[in-house]
């Protein structure tokens, strides 16, 4: 446990959300009111892949919004080490202070990406970078406000849902909204039977309960939406609903997981995720490389 309190928090969570485009990844702020402590979720550094080019424009405005209500930035949190998309977490603590958090199964992804990144000795596959690994179901607070972090694996090994006073959770790429489905399971260490069992962690959850993603990737005719319910979830996923079993999400997950290929940015951000999103030193003429290996994904 991170810390305790014996304070009652009878006010709804405030969640204030950023949608990035180039990503259509959601960055959410969570607060209880103007002043108070607040954490931020899955942020987002710009990578440019065919430049190389790095921005700060969706951090900057988490940076500006936290500022304008006067926040306190306690929790900079990551779901899971992102493979389409880079963290701004360090950014943002350079700006806005806040521990960078992350669940502590990170190690095993740490530990397979080393192998494939060939990253050097004194890149420890611990958790080191981080500065806290949440245990499976450990309890910590965004200022009064409780937090529970759920493990929620199949994605990723190390994937976490935070549920915030048991009334939202912020479930990362484990469920996309119902008419897109759930998040693919082919990387390394992902598996979807997993997945499955993790997914009704969240469906044992009130009906009621906010779900608020980390990525809308909207069929056409809809903009970009982020936020939806167990119960919506529970009736209408497309992909995993309460009337689909274990072996026909396992055999549909895997069939279309066979067709998609690995997301554009994978290479630039696994690396710099799994080091929580800090960027590999400067060479001698002053600039920063990242491994790009052949045939190895």
């Amino acid at each position: 446990m991170v810390e305790t309190t014996t304070l009652a928090n009878t006010k709804e969570p405030v969640v204030k959300s950023f949608f990035d485009s180039e990503t259509s990844t959601i960055t959410h702020v969570i607060y209880e009111e103007a002043g108070s402590e607040c954490a931020i979720v899955d942020s987002v550094m710009e990578f440019n892949p065919k430049s190389g080019k790095l921005t700060t424009n969706s951090a900057d405005q988490v940076i500006d919004f936290v500022r304008s209500q006067d926040l306190k930035t306690q929790w900079l949190l990551e779901t899971h080490a992102h493979a389409d998309h880079i963290s701004a977490a360090p950014y943002l603590r350079e700006h806005l202070g806040g521990l960078i958090g992350i669940g502590e199964d990170i190690k095993k992804v740490q530990h397979v990406f080393k192998k494939v990144f060939n990253l050097e000795e004194r890149f420890n596959a611990d958790g080191e970078q981080f500065d806290y690994l949440f245990s499976a179901d450990e309890i910590f607070y965004i200022g009064n406000l409780k937090v529970r972090a759920m493990h929620v694996p199949g994605h990723t090994p190390a994937d976490m849902a935070y549920v915030v006073e048991d009334r939202m959770a912020f479930v990362g790429d484990t469920l996309f909204m119902p008419d897109v489905g759930t998040a693919r399971c082919d990387f390394p260490g992902g598996d979807a039977h997993i997945l499955y069992q993790s997914v009704q962690k969240l469906f044992s959850m009130p009906g009621e309960t906010r779900l608020f993603l980390c990525h809308d990737y909207p069929p056409e005719g809809r903009g970009p939406v982020w936020e939806t319910t167990v119960e919506e979830q529970r009736k209408h996923n497309i992909q995993i609903n309460e009337s689909i079993s274990e072996a026909d999400f396992v055999n549909k997950r895997t069939a279309r997981d066979a067709t998609l290929e690995m997301p554009t940015l994978i290479l630039p951000s696994i690396q710099i995720n799994i080091q929580a999103g800090k960027l590999p030193e400067a060479e001698d003429n002053g600039t920063k490389y990242l491994k790009i290996p052949i045939n190895a994904l």
